[in-house]
């Protein structure tokens, strides 16, 4: 059968055409996938704490507030801050508190680099207690931590977190730096070898929430190599520290292959940061990024890192120089107030043994 002259003119067009057609509606889809922004969050090594906690707020806030989240590994806080404050793409990062409020010390005593850095960063939220671990060989002499004098300590990457919270808890304990050649800047993995294997350590100090991926992941062998060093809230040292840092405790139940009960420990508080944002549409992104924090809590809590379980969805004051995002603040705040109150359960009174025995105890069940 032959093909009249219109169909051959159809089907020659629709050759022609299908391969653009095609292209078209592929490149429409991929608009429509791109249409919500992309932005970036930086946290911290890849087998911490951080990373898990922005992967949660990538997959369980992001989607509602029509964001696509990527939640990237960094050295730790002091490059988190350089990377908000410079990165394009990065929107949030990460930060723990002593960092920050080192930041904020430079610029009060005229460090114009660190004002500049830190003077446009706000805050959105506090988030939780990330616990300080001071390691130790198991045929270590060294028990506490108010030991480490004169001991060889690795304090972790140079602008991480963790060589900020070492080296402070440090000076504030004993007066003054690291020693010259005391300290050095390897990063956990290769500090734990060296201080198991080479025995050229005698401390390394590891920042993370527990339980954090580097301690879950050791086998129970670990416990013939290793220990953790106790912190004495009592002695003179650890209550100068005290004044920086809080008291806590590792627990046993976060790593069972490495502890037998808990350990006493101090801990360094981590906040969500971002940039004072003028840019109405990125405003707004993060204006919808906080009303789906706080509608999805209960998602992180539940379905996120155990961590989140420490967190509260709540606004506090916060210390001087420091300062919330005002989009962020305000959907927050106005958000948490239309939340359900849990009812405050009534204390149970307790009869005393007078009481009790005089017939006079009348609590109500």
């Amino acid at each position: 059968m032959r093909m009249t002259l219109a169909a051959t003119c159809s089907f020659a067009v629709e050759a022609v055409l299908a391969p653009v057609l095609a292209s078209f509606l592929a490149s429409f889809a991929t608009a429509a996938v791109a249409a919500d922004p992309q932005y970036k969050i930086v946290t911290a090594s890849e087998r911490g704490t951080y990373i898990q906690i922005g992967k949660d707020l990538a997959k369980l806030v992001a989607p509602d507030a029509g964001i696509q989240l990527q939640a990237l590994p960094s050295v730790g806080s002091s490059e988190n801050v350089e990377r908000l404050r410079y990165e394009p793409g990065v929107k949030l990062a990460l930060v723990q508190s002593d960092v920050y409020q080192a930041f904020l010390d430079l610029a009060a005593n005229g460090n114009a680099d660190a004002g500049t850095m830190i003077g446009p960063l706000r805050v959105v939220m506090p988030l939780y207690n990330e616990e300080i671990y001071f390691i130790a060989r198991s045929d270590s002499p060294l028990n506490f931590v108010h030991e480490i004098k004169d001991a060889k300590i690795n304090v972790g990457p140079l602008r991480s977190g963790t060589a900020m919270s070492a080296t402070t808890i440090f000076r504030q304990m004993f007066g003054a730096p690291i020693g010259e050649g005391q300290a050095s800047y390897l990063s956990n993995e290769d500090a734990l070898v060296r201080l198991t294997v080479d025995k050229t350590l005698d401390v390394v100090v590891i920042v993370g929430g527990q339980p954090t991926k580097l301690l879950v992941d050791m086998k129970p062998e670990a416990r013939a190599l290793i220990k953790l060093l106790k912190f004495d809230a009592n002695r003179p040292e650890s209550k100068a520290a005290l004044q920086t840092y809080f008291a806590t405790n590792v627990r046993a139940a976060s790593y069972p292959n490495l502890l037998a009960e808990d350990v006493p420990s101090v801990a360094v508080r981590a906040y969500l940061v971002t940039y004072d944002y003028k840019v109405r549409e990125v405003a707004n992104h993060l204006r919808r990024f906080a009303g789906s924090l706080c509608q999805n809590f209960a998602q992180l809590q539940t379905q996120g890192h155990p961590k989140w379980r420490d967190v509260e969805l709540r606004l506090p004051e916060l210390g001087q120089g420091w300062l919330y995002y005002p989009t962020t603040e305000r959907t927050l705040r106005s958000c948490i107030a239309k939340l359900p109150q849990a009812k405050q359960a009534t204390p149970v009174r307790v009869c005393s043994q007078q009481e009790t025995i005089l017939g006079l105890c009348q609590v109500k069940r």
